[in-house]
């Protein structure tokens, strides 16, 4: 899997920032522009293994990852190289790591070159094929997934499955307007501007492609930022940038939405969904829709990205259990709007036990966090809707964190707090097993809440969600409702520039520890009361990325004076038994539920779905309803009052069988609660 990312709008993982890397990368003028070639390669990679968590040294099993991840970085659709190329560049790189000590980068160079003979077969072979032989046929269907496929044993093979794939790259052409002639005419230009740019790659661009192997080689979320690359990461982190708030990444020759920014236009569409592949894009109203199927990730990023105001059209292709849809979404670029997704608060009244009783909805999307002396932060903004929430007497809290993939860990370990008194949250760990882990805590004495408390969260919530979820949990303050677990991110990373013109590291410095002891790598926050949840798919979670790293556990290091046993600001921890009493109830309410359900079914025919992709899904139209939402929802100018359509958002949101079913276990959870607390902690 290609894993190279560019990030339109924010970062969600955790991260910061260093200055320039090893002096031995350059004794002239620090501000004199470089060009990477190969003598850079030898000391940047040594600069990754001075600061990673997991690896310090180059081994063979490094050297078989990175001549693999490099091999994907060069054919990652897996269309143009033969099993026996494939054979012969491993054979060839097999002692990459000391060639590039040194400087004998040949062996990088020739990989490239038979990549680009590969390329300039096939591209003659699909110009005959379109002009004879070829036929349109909706009936074709193809594995795209180059997971789920080999490398073509022999020339025919491969050319017998390119014939598929050209049905495909047609049809989506047709299925956009065009006539047949001219769906061939553009895949055929295509292909041309393909080689093109293949055969004017700059060398610094291979080098890029090794050294960003050599990154995923240690792990998913380290990577290699080029001059260029690096220039689209500041800009991602400034708030000028303007444009639809996603994170992409590329797969197979598709470019891929990983995230959705909360507050962004994509987000705000409703329409676009992680796992999402955008196959064409156009500008403005009417622009020509241009084919972004093989387009470097850079160059389709740039497309989509673009002045506040204006309208971007992509086309998306989605997978779904029953058959993929192919669809139009139309987003006006725009810069975040906090104020639209920030922390929000939603009441509820009930009846329990012949008693009247309201309950608090709080929805974080993300942990932002203005950074300014004044500005807003989630922290502050959560804890302003618990004292408006006390000040109308709830009983209880949910907290949905179930669509938020992360932020500003500060703000995690503030919103933790609120709900005991002082305590440690998470622990950052240290390459170095002698140097004792950074500690972070929560030391606000106030308890804000001391209610029932509910959270819930799905395979979506990651990162900071993670530690606040499993603190709360390791605390026994809150039972965890939703997907059997969280994504389970439990890295950080920093991002240290290099002598200009040499980009920059991203690099996993750390692994988080929540207060129990347990690292939320891989293992993520598992749910208390588990419901069926649209994202508990066998595709997505940290542990499903290639070379995710181990998780780990230390010492509990929970604080006893969290606790509070009695006064006013006493809370009581969730017991066993409480929670087992109320999943019995959520599985009565459940089994019953049609939307469960339904996703239930959904479930089981995903897993046993085998990625076959249709050509005709690419001609399915959408029925009125599906119009008639697509209309109501994203860029597309509404009919009626946007307060008029908040509204309706918000009812949509409420009536959510996840955030249904958790106030159900709220109000049980009122209805049950018991007294006795047994309070165990390390200090």
């Amino acid at each position: 899997m290609n894993q190279i990312k560019y990030i339109l709008l924010v970062l969600s993982s955790l991260f910061f920032f260093t200055g320039f890397a090893e002096a031995q990368l350059l004794k002239k003028n620090p501000f004199k522009q470089l060009e990477l070639n190969c003598k850079h390669l030898d000391p940047i990679q040594k600069s990754y293994l001075n600061r990673h968590i997991n690896h310090n040294k180059l081994t063979k099993n490094l050297e078989a990852k990175t001549v693999k991840k490099f091999i994907e970085s060069l054919d990652p659709s897996k269309v143009y190289l033969l099993d026996a190329d494939v054979k012969k560049i491993k054979k060839d790189m097999g002692s990459i790591f000391a060639k590039v000590a040194r400087r004998e980068c040949k062996v990088i160079e020739q990989a490239q070159k038979i990549f680009e003979k590969r390329m300039k077969e096939r591209v003659a072979f699909v110009k005959g094929y379109l002009k004879k032989g070829f036929k349109f046929n909706k009936k074709t269907s193809l594995v795209l997934d180059s997971d789920k496929r080999s490398y073509g044993k022999t020339l025919k093979e491969s050319q017998n499955y390119h014939k598929k794939y050209l049905q495909f790259q047609v049809g989506n052409y047709i299925s956009s307007g065009d006539s047949e002639k001219e769906a061939k005419e553009k895949v055929q230009k295509n292909y041309d501007r393909l080689l093109k740019k293949v055969s004017k790659n700059r060398k610094d661009d291979l080098w890029t492609s090794y050294l960003n192997a050599f990154s995923r080689s240690l792990d998913p979320h380290s990577s290699y930022f080029s001059k260029e690359m690096l220039e689209d990461f500041r800009i991602s982190m400034s708030l000028s940038l303007e444009g639809i708030g996603a994170t992409l990444s590329s797969k197979d020759g598709f470019t891929v939405i990983e995230q959705l920014v909360p507050g962004g236009a994509a987000f705000r569409s409703g329409q676009l969904e992680p796992k999402d592949k955008i196959i064409a894009v156009g500008q403005g109203k009417s622009g020509a829709i241009e084919n972004v199927i093989e387009m470097e990730l850079r160059d389709v990023v740039r497309k989509i990205r673009g002045k506040k105001g204006t309208i971007v059209r992509l086309s998306i292709l989605r997978e779904s259990s029953k058959k993929n849809k192919r669809f139009m979404v139309q987003l006006i670029r725009d810069k975040i709007n906090l104020e639209e997704d920030a922390a929000s608060i939603s009441y509820f009244d009930r009846k329990v036990k012949g008693k009247d009783t309201k309950v608090g909805l709080i929805n974080l999307p993300s942990f932002y966090a203005d950074g300014s002396k004044n500005g807003r932060s989630a922290a502050n903004d959560i804890k302003k809707l618990i004292d408006e929430a006390k000040k109308k007497k709830v009983s209880g809290l949910v907290l949905d964190l179930s669509q938020n993939g992360g932020g500003s860990l500060d703000d995690a370990v503030k919103i933790a707090g609120l709900f005991f008194k002082v305590g440690n949250v998470v622990k950052q760990s240290s390459r170095n097993p002698q140097e004792a882990e950074i500690e972070l805590a929560d030391d606000d004495k106030a308890v804000n809440f001391t209610g029932p408390l509910v959270v819930l969260t799905s395979k979506v919530s990651a990162s900071a969600s993670e530690i606040v979820s499993g603190t709360l949990k390791d605390y026994k303050r809150a039972i965890i409702v939703g997907g059997k677990k969280t994504f389970g991110k439990g890295t950080v990373q920093s991002v240290e520039q290099l002598y200009p013109g040499l980009g920059a590291l991203k690099t996993t410095v750390g692994m988080f520890f929540t207060a129990g002891g347990s690292s939320t790598q891989h293992r993520g926050v598992a749910a208390d009361i588990v419901l069926p949840s649209s994202y508990d798919v066998a595709d997505i979670g940290e542990d499903t990325l290639d070379y995710s790293l181990p998780p780990k556990k230390i010492k509990s290091f929970l604080t006893k004076d969290a606790y509070v046993t009695s006064g006013k600001d006493k809370w009581n921890q969730v017991s066993a038994s409480l929670i087992k009493k109320l999943g019995a109830e959520s599985t009565k309410r459940v089994t019953k539920n049609k939307d469960f359900n339904k996703i239930i079914k959904d479930l089981a025919k995903a897993k046993a779905k085998n990625k076959v992709i249709k050509v005709s899904e690419l001609f399915e139209k959408k029925d009125d309803k599906d119009k008639k939402e697509a209309d109501e929802k994203g860029g597309v100018k509404k009919k009626h009052d946007p307060a008029i359509a908040k509204k309706e958002k918000l009812e949509k949101y409420k009536k959510r069988a996840d955030i249904q079913e958790s106030l159900n276990i709220l109000f049980d959870f009122i209805k049950y609660e018991k007294n006795p607390i047994k309070i165990s902690a390390s200090k």
